[in-house]
């Protein structure tokens, strides 16, 4: 299947090249960037994570999508649609998630894409509701859900892949439905 790529004024949203691997380590071996995460991961981890998201990508043709900069060309992370595997309270769903490195935060480009992959969930995919989710300590995650107009459902849960007692177990789950975000775009 072929892959969407998706365009936003700054970033385009694409499949993974392989260029793309070694920054990618680097965002995943950054303990700032993976603070919330169980632990960073090196770099024989983090290549076969990206082949499994281009894979699903290549199945679906959407994903978490490799976002490259439109002025500079450069790598930044990955923004998109996920459909989680784990029991989670919302599943089956699918979820708008992001990372980002470091250095691109703050610049408004999580928001600016999981924006696009909302507007693709709902125009493109017809879906009725998209989900998003993360630890209750990371704020900045936080932040970018209410960007989006997203609301927390008052259900958090205890992530799974996370062992009992972790400090980032405990989870926030937000969602927003087609209608409300239809609401917001005729704002």
């Amino acid at each position: 299947m072929h892959a969407t790529e998706l365009e936003t004024e700054r970033l385009i949203l694409r499949q993974w090249k392989d260029e793309d691997l070694t920054p990618f380590a680097k965002i995943n071996a950054d303990p700032e960037v993976m603070a919330y995460y169980p632990d960073i991961l090196n770099e024989e981890e983090s290549n076969a994570m990206a082949d499994k998201i281009k894979d699903l990508i290549t199945e679906h043709s959407w994903g978490f999508w490799a976002v490259e900069t439109k002025q500079e060309n450069n790598f930044i992370g990955f923004v998109g649609l996920h459909i989680p595997t784990h029991d989670l309270p919302c599943t089956p769903c699918v979820e708008v998630g992001w990372r980002l490195a470091k250095e691109y935060w703050g610049k408004g480009y999580a928001t600016e894409a999981a924006r696009e992959s909302l507007r693709f969930a709902f125009e493109e995919l017809a879906l009725g509701e998209v989900f998003s989710f993360a630890s209750i300590a990371n704020k900045k995650s936080w932040a970018v859900m209410e960007r989006l107009n997203m609301n927390d459902t008052g259900e958090n849960f205890e992530h799974p892949i996370l062992p009992a007692g972790h400090p980032f177990r405990e989870h926030v789950l937000y969602k927003i439905t087609k209608s409300q975000w239809k609401d917001k775009q005729n704002v």
